[in-house]
């Protein structure tokens, strides 16, 4: 079985896809568009967190910390629907947070349906808006090192920045061949 790979998606057809997504879903993939954060580590934003706006998250993938910005009218949107204790409260159970199992077949549910027309292609999921975060970065900056931190990469692997940076350029062959070299 092939694993699914996470595509960049073009803003026009990742626009169709939010606007799709359930409420608290949608917020979810845009707080991880405005912060370059995984999802398990969007997921894991308390309310005190987001009522900071500026603050650190330890990454549950590499343990590594880092400081996040999330933007005013983001905040308050956030706000509006966030938990108790959690910022995206969990469905049945207010001390555990949405699981990142639900925003991924919410959206592979609004990815499919666009497919079926055509209007978006290749496999998008939460991860696809890290890609989105990283070309937007590099298109703002120009420099892969910003990148590089930005997303909290490691130095010595700058090809995986580089996928990232420049997954609007590259298609899937080429991505898997720069994957291969390390």
């Amino acid at each position: 079985m092939i694993k699914a790979r996470s595509s960049y998606v073009e803003p026009t057809p990742l626009g169709l896809v939010l606007a799709a997504l359930r409420p608290a879903n949608r917020l979810v993939v845009e707080t991880m568009l405005a912060t370059g954060l995984r999802v398990s580590d969007a997921l894991c934003l308390t309310t005190a967190q987001v009522k900071r706006q500026r603050f650190t998250v330890r990454e549950q993938k590499t343990g590594k910390t880092r400081r996040v910005y999330i933007p005013n009218d983001l905040q308050l949107r956030i706000l509006r629907q966030a938990g108790r204790l959690y910022a995206f409260e969990g469905r049945d159970d207010w001390r555990k947070h949405r699981t990142r199992q639900a925003v991924w077949k919410d959206m592979a549910r609004c990815a499919r349906f666009f497919a079926a027309s055509g209007a978006v292609r290749g496999t998008v999921t939460p991860h696809s808006a890290r890609k989105v975060y990283a070309v937007q970065e590099y298109r703002r900056t120009g420099d892969l090192d910003t990148v590089r931190q930005k997303l909290n990469h490691d130095p010595a692997h700058m090809a995986t920045t580089l996928m990232y940076a420049l997954s609007d350029k590259l298609d899937s062959k080429a991505l898997r061949a720069l994957g291969k070299q390390k």
